[in-house]
């Protein structure tokens, strides 16, 4: 019940503020770590330890403060623990965010106002240089945002609560974060988010793959194709840098009947039609439809786990 409480609440009210939000506390404590540490010049090890340190600090806290929330939930009427814990749960998660962001590019591009779109894409929603991109490649990376972060924005946490309650939600949430903001290949954060990105790939390998395979199961009920989604999934998944990115990305590109490519990375549906902006409206309909599967799959796996 909590899970199905916490899409609820978070479809009802969206995201609380950064300054009340705990992923952007997480990021302060991360940036707070990186300004006080010292740094040794060219020193790999160094960085490296440090880099398992923000981590093990990051969890101690995170994980302290889901099963603190976990014990005051148990201590007061059924009706409110759970609602405590959807609440605490919604937290980690963002569909209606998510679904807001890439409405707006849509809607940008909808009115013909493509530099909207491309500072829209950019702000919200991916890090890649977007000023070159034509509408195409704006809704492209769009669709391609919208599938990977149902994966790492939504599935994962459910399915971490639904193993491990609040303290593996926000424990995964905060290693997520810390890759997001420390696992780059330059200068500066190759060896300080070496273990951070390793971490979050290997946590990320089972929600990746049950989101496309919720994609795949959403597709007849949004009028796509599930059995192109599931051959583009593995035909075309292994071509990302990511070992978990490409799954619910080539997963979508089948759906939709579309190619996704990201230039001199990875071309996912390569031979399809270029993507448009309602292909854009028709991914966010995939998204909550695969969402709602995935949301009644962990909720069925908790009512197993509670009653066995």
């Amino acid at each position: 019940m909590p899970i199905l409480f916490s899409l609820l609440i978070d479809l009802l009210l969206g995201d609380p503020s950064n300054r009340f939000h705990p992923t952007a506390w997480m990021g302060n404590f991360i940036d707070w770590l990186m300004r006080c540490r010292w740094r040794p010049r060219g020193n790999r090890f160094a960085e490296f330890v440090f880099g398992i340190f923000i981590l093990l600090a990051g969890l101690t806290l995170t994980i302290s403060a889901g099963l603190a929330i976990s014990f005051a939930a148990n201590l007061l009427p059924v009706w409110a623990g759970v609602l405590l814990t959807a609440l605490a749960l919604k937290l980690t998660i963002s569909l209606r965010g998510l679904d807001h962001a890439a409405r707006e590019v849509q809607s940008a591009l909808e009115t013909n106002n493509l530099p909207e779109a491309r500072r829209l894409l950019s702000w919200h929603l991916v890090s890649r240089d977007t000023s070159q991109l034509d509408e195409s490649k704006v809704s492209a990376a769009a669709i391609e945002s919208v599938a990977e972060n149902a994966s790492d924005g939504i599935v994962a946490p459910l399915f971490f609560f639904a193993i491990g309650g609040l303290p593996a939600a926000f424990a995964y949430r905060f290693i997520n974060t810390a890759d997001s903001m420390l696992g780059y290949h330059d200068e500066e954060h190759e060896w300080l988010g070496k273990v951070p990105a390793r971490l979050d790939d290997l946590l990320n390998f089972i929600p990746a793959r049950l989101a496309g395979l919720c994609i795949i199961l959403s597709a007849p009920f949004c009028g796509a194709s599930a059995v192109q989604a599931w051959k583009i999934m593995w035909r075309d998944s292994n071509q990302t840098a990511s070992p978990n990115a490409g799954i619910p990305m080539s997963a979508m590109a089948g759906a939709l009947g579309v190619e996704l490519e990201k230039i001199e990375h990875y071309a996912l549906g390569k031979g399809f039609c270029v993507p448009t902006p309602a292909d854009l409206a028709h991914a966010r309909r995939i998204l909550y439809v695969a969402i709602g599967f995935a949301a009644l799959i962990f909720t069925l796996w908790s009512f197993y786990v509670q009653t066995h």
